[in-house]
């Protein structure tokens, strides 16, 4: 079973301070939870990871939009790499779906996925999602791709929440599990609010009020 790095419930992350915040949230977030730089650096050892079970076949890398945008370019730069500097390279082609599953912080019953998928017919497909926290999202997802009998589906999810919400669905690549908070930054958002973070931080509750629609 895929395993990532565990953060538990009693590490409550990282001083602020200590960090480079944009101005105009730094009255907005509690805490940096997980640090840019080490995003990069488990990024990268997933991107190897990747390779070295998908890298024998062409692989259609699938952006689940928008939150997943910044893991994703991040992967292709470290998969792109690889391909340059190792024994053995693949073609990557890219696809883009977008999923809402979301209102404020809460999920909401019904999940649209808007978007055309390119053919995906005898390939190697690999969904690139930013978070997973009941399952239901991807599952949804999951069975529409399969419509299009791919010779191989893999799915890689920056973040897992650790929640009694799951439906007990897990990737085949996890990049840190989470306990139950509402997280933004890196492209992870409340209400398209926060994107533009370089960390995973944790939301005052106020704030919460501030951006909610």
């Amino acid at each position: 079973m895929a395993c990532g790095l565990q953060i538990k419930d009693e590490d409550s992350g990282y001083n602020k301070n200590l960090f480079c915040i944009p101005k105009h949230y730094e009255e907005d977030i509690e805490r940096v939870f997980i640090p840019h730089g080490l995003i990069l650096d488990r990024t990268e050892r997933l991107a190897r990871d990747i390779m070295q079970d998908m890298g024998s076949h062409h692989i259609v890398a699938l952006c689940v939009l928008k939150g997943g945008y910044k893991f994703f370019a991040d992967l292709l730069d470290h998969i792109k790499a690889l391909n340059q500097n190792g024994d053995k390279s693949v073609p990557i082609a890219v696809d883009f779906v977008r999923i809402k599953s979301y209102c404020n912080d809460s999920p909401t019953e019904k999940i649209s996925i808007v978007g055309e998928l390119s053919a995906l017919n005898g390939k190697n497909v690999l969904v690139v999602e930013d978070i997973i926290e009941t399952g239901r999202t991807m599952k949804a997802l999951l069975s529409k791709l399969k419509d299009n009998e791919p010779k191989m589906i893999k799915v890689v999810s920056l973040l897992i929440k650790m929640t009694n919400r799951s439906s007990g669905y897990r990737p085949d690549y996890i990049g840190f599990e989470i306990p139950d908070k509402f997280v933004v930054g890196y492209a992870l958002d409340y209400n398209e609010y926060f994107r533009d973070l370089n960390h995973i931080c944790i939301l005052k509750e106020k704030a919460k009020e501030k951006y909610k629609i």
